[in-house]
């Protein structure tokens, strides 16, 4: 089992920041990586269904949205990408006029190495947290 961890700040409050992460089917919003987002039922048990720009979609479950804690647990559920198991938490905490936000994930890599996997989802957190 792969894990990744990324941690961050985000110059802006952490209740800005809850505001989009915690909208589950408004990812697009601030994920360049994302052509479209439709979401099926809400809250947790949600399924969002993410078009990518190259017109390949992949599907995730919302596991755990806590607004009180600022915390977003969702897994993959279907799609393209080499990975197994993959159950992911995005969490907020108050950074003085800003934001530290914490992107991690276990996942098992499927054809590929796990340092492969390890830069893959890396890569994908700090664009999400970029955006």
């Amino acid at each position: 089992m792969a894990s990744v961890k990324i941690s961050d700040r985000i110059p802006a409050s952490a209740d800005k920041v809850w505001d989009l992460v915690g909208d589950f089917g408004g990812i697009q919003r601030f994920s360049a990586g994302i052509k479209s987002c439709t979401t099926t039922g809400a809250g947790v048990g949600a399924v969002r269904t993410l078009e990518l720009p190259n017109g390949v979609s992949l599907q995730e479950l919302g596991e755990l949205l806590d607004a009180a804690r600022r915390t977003l647990d969702y897994s993959i559920i279907a799609g393209p990408l080499p990975l197994s198991n993959y159950l992911a938490r995005i969490q907020l905490f108050e950074d003085g006029d800003g934001t530290r936000i914490e992107w991690s994930s276990s996942f098992e890599p499927k054809g590929i190495t796990e340092a492969q996997g390890i830069s893959m989802v890396e890569g994908i957190y700090k664009g999400g947290i970029a955006g």
